[in-house]
């Protein structure tokens, strides 16, 4: 028979890409898989549509509980009174403190029986812990971020952030498979629960997505880029602004993402005011598949990582791997994460100060020469075929889940 996975996130489909390879991966690999995702985000909907239709492989989406809210709310007193005499907080009861679909996500994955759990996120953990007891199956985490790193310091950060650590100092030491999203994030989760570290996959994409040819410079001066679901003032773009307003070379930049919170009307109104404003320009979401493809219209991306919090000291996002198989060139934030990486991206990526945008505007200048460019565009494009792409990559994940089944059947 074949082995069975269930994939459990609180997400929707359409949000996590990251899931939806894991699941094309072990499909392939021979495993039945169920996808349990969320059905939460209205605008993503029809896009979760489009892909619960065209995957091989079976999803189950959740919808809304009615009294989700209410039951973080209730909790967080509880656990915060449990935490504050320093008892050690009920993995449960943290979860649902901390917030999140758990009991939905609890409910459908019990309902599902399979051989190994895999979750994605906080409250996905406690989710495949339960089925995983029920059935007596494996238990399996994918760290995209370093959750208990992710406070920023706002108010009830510090009590939210220790909900994340009970869950998963409760959780993790029982998974038979984990994996991270950067080597510093499975270094972390290591260091603070005493696990052994998770093997990295990196959020790469499949060479499926792209492009048969580089795109041919048009113009002068550069044309950068930079993307997310949302936009923010905490990404690093006012700097990289700044730096736009001090070039030689013309310097245009496309924003991609909502602007649901006015924070892209904040970043070109600073453009503005710097005499900039026409070289700004907000563009619409777009669905993930459609990202590599829409980066390599651009010369430069940009990876602009802030140190707001410790998980974005550690993390490497996928937009430094959507320009690499775009075959564009990276600007990237000296974070430590990015840091490390940067050696073995070579003439492909610039590291930069953000604090420093008279340096950021040399190394843009640097690269506006067709030679410079060139060289630079030519490293990402091989970078992304020969090392950087989820066809490559998806072999770290199947070795560790298979590693998983084999321990099991030599114990047992």
């Amino acid at each position: 028979m074949r082995r069975t996975v269930c994939i459990v996130s609180p997400g929707n489909l359409a949000s996590n890409p990251r899931v939806l390879k894991e699941a094309d991966a072990l499909h392939g690999a021979g495993y039945d898989v169920t996808t349990i995702a969320c059905d939460y985000t209205e605008a993503l909907r029809e896009a979760d549509d489009e892909i619960a239709a065209g995957v091989p492989w079976k999803v189950v989406r959740v919808p809304r509980s009615a009294g989700e809210g209410l039951a973080s709310r209730l909790a967080r007193p509880l656990a915060g009174a449990v935490a504050a005499i320093g008892a050690a907080v009920p993995p449960g009861l943290a979860a649902r403190a901390y917030g999140g679909p758990v009991a939905a996500l609890t409910a459908r994955a019990c309902d599902i029986r399979a051989d190994l759990y895999i979750a994605h996120y906080v409250a996905a953990l406690p989710a495949a812990a339960a089925a995983a007891r029920r059935h007596e199956a494996l238990l399996g985490f994918d760290a995209e971020d370093f959750h208990s790193g992710e406070g920023t310091g706002a108010p009830g950060d510090d009590l939210r952030m220790r909900m994340v650590e009970a869950v998963e100092r409760a959780i993790l030491p029982a998974c038979s498979h984990l994996t991270a999203a950067a080597p510093l994030i499975g270094e972390a989760y290591a260091e603070r629960y005493g696990i052994g570290v998770p093997l990295t996959v990196l959020n790469v994409f499949p060479l499926s997505m792209a492009p048969a040819r580089r795109a041919a410079r048009e113009g002068e001066g550069l044309r950068a880029y930079w993307f997310s679901q949302t936009i923010g003032l905490d990404r690093g773009l006012q700097a990289f602004i700044a730096a736009m307003a001090r070039t030689r070379t013309p310097v245009t930049l496309d924003i991609r993402g909502s602007n649901r919170w006015g924070h892209g009307d904040a970043l070109v109104a600073l453009a503005r005011s710097l005499g900039i404003g026409e070289r700004v320009r907000l563009l619409p979401m777009a669905p993930p598949h459609e990202m590599v493809r829409l980066a390599a219209a651009c010369d430069i991306g940009l990876s602009l990582e802030t140190e707001i919090s410790e998980n974005r000291r550690l993390c490497l996002t996928n937009k430094i791997f959507t320009y690499l198989l775009a075959g564009v060139p990276v600007i990237m934030s000296d974070t430590p994460a990015q840091r490390r990486l940067a050696p073995d991206l070579g003439d492909a990526a610039r590291l930069v100060s953000l604090a420093d945008p008279a340096a950021i505007a040399d190394a843009l200048d640097g690269l506006a020469p067709v030679a410079a460019l060139e060289a630079s565009a030519s490293a990402a494009w091989r970078l992304g075929r020969e090392r950087y792409n989820w066809d490559r990559e998806q072999a770290v994940l199947l070795g560790s889940v298979a590693a998983a089944f084999d321990r099991r059947t030599s114990a047992g």
